[in-house]
């Protein structure tokens, strides 16, 4: 998309706007806090941006009616004739200063990603125009070559979630002790190996400092892969040789393979198309996605709740956040979100920390009234979001004893779970608690009791209960019907005693 073609767009949306403008603000009843819909002009402004950026950097299919007049089947395999590959590689070679030499080897990497593994490439390809604009620009701005960026797709084929037999993690597979030198944050709740722009800020901090040691790009990527002990070795044993396929038998084996592969990607991405790969777009790689900073700690489920996007997609977003949660104590607080709900988080970011600090402030009151009534042994069950430092806080106790109590092997809850809480002076060991729990008596089921004047059966709730626990205990009945019954409850407060309309009797 154009200039002119985005100004005619702002133009049309800005003729509608004083009849939108009436509507800007919709009431979730389930909620304390009304929802403002975003700037419908800002908001097309946002993805006409996003969809130029995106298009510039997507590899189009051939067009089908093309490929039937030609008779070219879509996944057809092509021979690989070296006369071809190395004119493409000496075309390539001329635009980087990064030695792209042809030989055997180079060629068995690109018969591996062209033909052998050719669904990897499709999904590759499919990916890049989320991170490749990023990558560009930060290589960019330490004057690196380009090129680097497909370094990546060797690492970890794009996947910020990748995670090695050895330990290595993100995009650019960083090692424990590699990442902490160059100041990646790993913590009980956030790894910034996961994180795909402060990671590459790093990668490329570690390759230029690779760079001032050995000046050849092709030593820089061994020594990335392998590190600079073993390229030192292999310079050593080669007889002093600074050229890496000089040194290449000399190296592990893994490495001697590394750089042939950084080209034949480098190859592939280039002439994709002359191959007959085309983007296989998973539809999270079709989301469009930017990043905004917030200002308190959140729980995935918390910001599913206020903007209505699935946690599964925030934890594919911000992979970093280990726990699917956001703590304070990180400074620079970033969540990335697609583009339609950026507008709709800054809109109503206000409401939400508001709505946020009225539930803390209830919590706190609720826990001051108890602390005088706590028992030396209850039970609390985990409700939706809940997660163990968060109930650790709540009860004044350590994640470390609700995990002995409760003969926890790992920090996964599900809700529903019931925990055994001691008071501090009635801690008891593992066994102990879990003698408790196996004892206690099934609770009795929640009454079904006819309101005469409403002609509605109710549910009284109990200690623990979630709007899926009740709706799981009435046949025929479904969350969303319970929203409906009772739009004036606040359902992610349920109290013990309050009365929830079930369904209509008769």
């Amino acid at each position: 998309m154009n200039f002119k073609s985005l100004y005619i767009l702002v133009a049309l949306a800005l003729s509608s706007s004083i009849s939108f403008a009436s509507e800007t603000k919709s009431t979730d009843t389930t909620k304390q806090y009304e929802i403002a819909a975003d700037d419908q002009v800002l908001s097309m402004i946002d993805s006409a941006m996003a969809n130029s950026f995106f298009n510039h950097y997507r590899i189009d299919a051939l067009d089908s009616t093309f490929i039937l007049a030609n008779q070219i089947p879509a996944d057809s395999i092509l021979p690989l004739y070296d006369s071809i590959l190395e004119v493409r590689l000496n075309k390539m070679n001329a635009a980087t200063p990064i030695e792209m030499e042809y030989n055997q080897y180079v060629k068995a990497f690109i018969n591996l990603y062209v033909n052998k593994k050719r669904d990897l490439s499709s999904i590759v390809l499919g990916i890049a125009p989320r991170y490749f604009p990023m990558f560009e620009e930060v290589l960019d701005r330490y004057n690196m070559p380009l090129e680097l960026k497909y370094l990546a797709i060797v690492e970890s084929a794009l996947n910020p979630s990748a995670q090695s037999w050895v330990g290595a993690k993100g995009l650019w597979q960083f090692m424990y002790r590699t990442g902490k030198m160059y100041d990646l944050q790993v913590t009980s709740f956030y790894d910034e190996r996961m994180d795909p722009y402060k990671s590459t800020v790093a990668a490329c901090n570690y390759m230029m400092d690779l760079y001032k040691m050995y000046d050849d790009w092709n030593l820089v990527l061994a020594a990335y892969n392998s590190g600079p002990g073993n390229v030192n070795k292999a310079i050593r044993r080669s007889g002093g040789y600074k050229d890496y396929w000089k040194i290449r038998p000399f190296l592990p084996r893994e490495t001697r393979g590394y750089v042939p592969a950084f080209i034949a990607v480098n190859y592939m991405m280039n002439y994709a198309e002359e191959h007959h790969i085309y983007p296989k777009m998973a539809p999270l790689t079709n989301t469009l996605v930017d990043t905004v900073h917030i200002k308190r700690s959140m729980s995935f489920t918390q910001i599913s709740n206020y903007i209505d996007i699935s946690e599964e997609l925030l934890a594919e977003l911000n992979p970093m956040y280990k726990l699917k949660f956001i703590p304070e104590s990180i400074e620079d607080k970033t969540l990335c979100l697609p583009i339609d709900k950026i507008g709709l988080y800054l809109v109503n970011e206000k409401a939400i920390y508001a709505d946020m600090r009225r539930i803390e402030i209830a919590d706190s009151i609720a826990g001051k009234e108890k602390e005088n009534q706590v028992p030396e042994m209850f039970v609390h069950y985990v409700r939706s979001g809940e997660f163990l430092g968060y109930i650790a806080n709540k009860y004044r106790c350590s994640v470390r004893d609700l995990m002995a109590w409760n003969n926890l092997r790992s920090s996964r809850l599900d809700v529903g779970d019931r925990l055994v809480i001691y008071s501090k002076s009635a801690a008891q060991p593992a066994n102990v608690a879990s003698k408790t729990i196996e004892e206690k008596k099934e609770e009795p089921k929640a009454e079904k009791t006819p309101i005469a004047e409403g002609k509605y059966q109710i549910h009284v709730v109990r200690s623990g209960d979630t709007l899926w626990d009740i709706a799981k205990q009435y046949n025929n009945t479904s969350v969303n019907e319970l929203k409906k019954l009772n739009s004036n409850l606040d359902f992610r407060r349920l109290k013990p005693g309050m009365q929830v309309k079930v369904k209509e009797i008769g």
